[in-house]
């Protein structure tokens, strides 16, 4: 077996799995809406946040790359490109939330409008209709930028010319800012307007976080897949893996700040209107959730990725990086279930089945676009530089 037939397997064997994956698990969710819609949608606001936060990890960290003339990553670019490019899935994939408005959020309901002062004054904003307008938008605008960038570096793999380098730049640096106004409207209209009462100001900044965080994982975790299948093992590096391991923990970091900036300045400020949502998430068994997050999101990330070994260490990578997704998963969790539940943690199967349905579907077309074309930009004019990058 010659080694295009050997590729052209281990290509299908990914595709296949996730999609069997997420086509089961879509359809369990279905049974799953049939016995509890309401707790159905929670999940899968969970689980859809959950994908289209690396979704947006991925745009954001190749806008930087090239604003930035990084070239140690380079080698990355297909990955990030190709999980990026999952704009049009998420977008469709985002039909059953707003099938599911009226049980997410409490702003949908007029007679709950009626009888809310404060409601009422959010009216213009908080409405289904523009809800959606703004959904419509903020894909517009991710789907465009994600393909101006595609269609100049695939130009690169006919034919280089130094222009294409400026003109990634210069659709970068607009489209970065885009990306930080349409990130941070989303968090407030997806997740923070679950309890329209509250509001914080850096709530976007932490969603940002959590998501470049989750985006470095899945990464790593991509990366260490393909080398298991002996798949670009000789140029994704531990030199490689040891940068995003400093990206890891500088994150780490920077997502605990959030969290903590946060909570101080809401729970220092004493106002009830914002310091009941941290009250919610400290009522019965959400305690245990939130000190997981304050121990597991940063803590034993913190200290694990301070040596310079520990980054080193591709076993020990791959283990911390699923350890993130777990926690950042528990993140979004934590945001979205205490609407529901107010008084405790519940976990149910569907939790698990609409996360495997959207992980499986939206893996299968990152894949699916991954393998149909080349695995690296063959004609980028620094490729050489960036695999043979040290430390």
């Amino acid at each position: 077996m010659d080694n295009s037939q050997n590729f052209n397997i281990k290509a299908k064997f990914f595709i296949k799995t996730s999609l069997f994956l997420g086509v089961t698990g879509l359809l369990l969710s279905v049974f799953g809406y049939l016995v509890n819609d309401k707790h159905f949608f929670h999940s899968y606001l969970v689980a859809y946040v959950f994908w289209t936060s690396i979704m947006l990890g991925a745009l954001f960290f190749t806008m930087l790359n090239h604003i930035a003339g990084a070239t140690w990553n380079i080698v990355f670019r297909r990955i990030l490109e190709s999980l990026m490019g999952t704009v049009p899935l998420m977008a469709i994939l985002f039909i059953p939330v707003i099938f599911g408005l009226h049980d997410l959020y409490h702003w949908s309901h007029e007679e709950v409008i009626t009888s809310d002062i404060l409601l009422q004054k959010k009216v213009p904003y908080l409405n289904a209709p523009f809800f959606i307008i703004r959904a419509i938008l903020y894909f517009g605008i991710w789907f465009v930028l994600f393909k101006i960038l595609q269609k100049i570096s695939l130009a690169q793999d006919v034919e280089f010319q130094p222009v294409q380098l400026k003109k990634m730049r210069t659709v970068s640096a607009p489209g970065i800012v885009l990306f930080a106004i349409t990130i941070t409207f989303a968090a407030f209209d997806w997740l923070m307007s679950l309890d329209a009462h509250w509001y914080s100001t850096i709530f976007g900044v932490y969603i940002f976080a959590g998501s470049f965080l989750a985006l470095l994982a899945v990464l790593v975790t991509i990366g260490l897949t393909l080398r298991k299948k002996g798949i670009l093992d000789d140029v994704i590096t531990v030199e490689h893996y040891h940068d995003l391991g400093k990206f890891l923990f500088g994150f780490t970091i920077f997502w605990g700040y959030m969290a903590f900036s946060q909570y101080f300045l809401i729970w220092y400020g004493n106002i009830p209107e914002e310091t009941i949502w941290y009250r919610h998430r400290w009522e019965g068994t959400w305690k245990y959730i939130t000190l997981i997050l304050v121990f597991g999101h940063f803590l034993i990330p913190f200290i694990s990725l301070m040596p310079r070994a520990a980054k080193r260490n591709l076993k020990f990578m791959k283990v911390i990086s699923i350890w993130i997704l777990v926690m950042h998963f528990f993140d979004i969790y934590w945001i979205v279930m205490p609407t529901m539940y107010e008084h405790g943690f519940y976990l149910s199967w569907i939790d698990f089945t609409t996360f495997i349905g959207i992980a499986g579907i939206f893996l299968a077309y990152f894949w699916s676009r991954y393998f149909k074309r080349s695995l690296l930009p063959i004609n980028d004019p620094f490729l050489k530089k960036s695999m043979e990058f040290k430390n």
